[in-house]
């Protein structure tokens, strides 16, 4: 016999109660908000480093993080754990117009764009600053860097191909060596490089994570290089250093 979904809200519910669990009893929305990013983050790992049970295992407390807001919210008579069904149910239906309406849809493209349309409708934005504005300042800075973008291109605003993309930021390359505020004009060149991998279509969250994947492995095996050689990172001169990074850039 396998749990359910009603199984998990008696038990929420449960470990709310008086009878129920020391920790769980005094937590709060805040208290707790962290825990969602972090789950969402580990269900993401175990998706491309873990097994499939990893994945369920890890979708299981990313889905916990969903009943124990919806039971907080429903001891203080907000919302319960059906509105929050009822809700994304509802979502789905009035943006998939192309599915339940009368729109239509022959590809990827077309469905997005029926969702960009539709999701613009219900949330009554009629500007596309108001569109820019709710892109929440919560996600990843290249991940809303490039939402952000993403949403400008539609009203045509930024570079119109890679290539422009490109040639704007080796002009921001070179305003950073000589910018009096670094962290703005690096903010600057980020930003472009996200805008120019977007336009090549590459993720720049992706991008960037598969790279610091990478460096954790390259710094491992120059270490163990360095081992061989009877002596550590910090043991080898600066030329010895680079040579032995540059043999597994």
């Amino acid at each position: 016999m396998k749990y359910t979904i009603e199984d998990l809200l008696e038990i929420m519910k449960k470990l709310r109660s008086p009878e129920g669990c020391p920790w769980d009893k005094v937590q709060t929305h805040q208290s707790i908000k962290k825990s969602m990013i972090e789950e969402c983050y580990e269900a993401i790992d175990a998706l491309d480093n873990g097994t499939d049970k990893d994945f369920a295992n890890e979708l299981g407390d990313v889905l916990l993080q969903v009943v124990f807001h919806s039971q907080l919210a429903s001891e203080r008579g907000a919302f319960d754990f059906g509105d929050v069904v009822d809700e994304i149910c509802t979502k789905l239906i009035t943006r998939h117009t192309h599915v339940f309406g009368n729109d239509k849809a022959d590809g990827e493209k077309e469905a997005l764009e029926n969702w960009e349309k539709n999701k613009k409708k219900e949330k009554g934005l009629k500007t596309y600053t108001e569109m820019l504005e709710d892109v929440p300042g919560y996600l990843p800075a290249l991940m809303r860097s490039s939402k952000l973008q993403k949403k400008a291109q539609s009203a045509n605003v930024g570079a119109a191909n890679s290539k422009e993309a490109y040639e704007y930021m080796s002009e921001l390359v070179k305003e950073y060596e000589t910018a009096s505020d670094k962290e703005q004009a690096l903010g600057e060149l980020l930003f472009a490089a996200v805008n120019m991998g977007r336009l090549d279509g590459v993720d720049a969250e992706t991008a960037l994570s598969d790279a610091s994947n990478r460096f954790v492995k390259r710094f491992c095996n120059a270490e163990e290089r360095a081992a061989e050689k009877g002596s550590d990172i910090l043991g080898l001169g600066e030329e010895e250093r680079l040579k032995i990074w540059r043999n597994f850039k």
